[in-house]
């Protein structure tokens, strides 16, 4: 519904491995834009006005925030330039990936959602779920809020897939959206903080060993080891 053979999907990079493989499935094509480091791994909106002038069959924006695999969290402010740049390519539909928006460290600890910004909420497909905020990884349970004709697509696919979330499943998530309180959450945040920031200190004591942009979000940790093997990818795998 959102994109078929012909058409591009723009994948911000560093991304999740299936991004890519999601585009390709529907006979799309991905198309990778990179971010650097002085960006903080995060999309830079002129960048991105610049890839989509560029590539004219582009129907989809994937968007992770909080990213994996970086941690990177686009603010409220960056979120508006980005959608400030989108108004200007009316059919460019956003996948937003906001599973991990309750895992953020920065003060305030919150992660605006892209569909509540203006003029975005009918062109978002937002995925969510329980895996991280609850920590309830292995029930597989997910939801998308989208508009009424990508949901309608989605299930239609889902139910020649997986037919439905387990009973099992659904039970856990209707108990932890009535039973489990906000403050579970927050110090569930509160943790995986003091996790990251062990996992940083620990880092920093490794000779040759650096990180450029320390996550402000998610549980992932993007550390530069370059210096043991030449700054080759390859040289790296061997």
């Amino acid at each position: 519904a959102a994109c078929g053979a012909g058409d591009e999907v723009i994948v911000p990079a560093p991304y999740w491995p299936s991004y890519p493989e999601m585009a390709l499935l529907v006979g799309a094509e991905p198309v990778i834009l990179d971010t650097a480091v002085e960006d903080g791994y995060l999309i830079n909106p002129a960048k991105l006005e610049e890839c989509l002038s560029d590539h004219p069959k582009a129907k989809v924006l994937m968007l992770c925030n909080p990213s994996n695999p970086t941690g990177g969290v686009h603010s409220a402010e960056l979120l508006e330039e980005i959608a400030a740049v989108l108004r200007k390519f009316p059919n460019v539909v956003v996948l937003a990936d906001e599973i991990y928006e309750r895992l953020v460290y920065t003060e305030g600890g919150t992660c605006t959602a892209f569909a509540s910004l203006p003029g975005m909420f009918h062109r978002t497909i937002t995925i969510n779920g329980f895996s991280k905020s609850h920590a309830m990884t292995g029930f597989r349970l997910g939801y998308l809020a989208a508009p009424a004709r990508f949901a309608k697509a989605a299930s239609v696919l889902q139910g020649q897939i997986t037919s439905c979330a387990s009973s099992v499943s659904q039970a856990a998530g209707v108990a932890a959206l009535g039973e489990v309180p906000e403050s579970w959450l927050e110090d569930n945040a509160s943790v995986m903080k003091e996790k990251r920031d062990y996992v940083l200190s620990e880092l920093a004591t490794m000779d040759g060993v650096s990180v450029a942009v320390p996550p402000d979000g998610a549980f992932y940790v993007l550390p530069d080891v370059s210096s043991y093997y030449g700054g080759g990818d390859a040289a790296l795998c061997l």
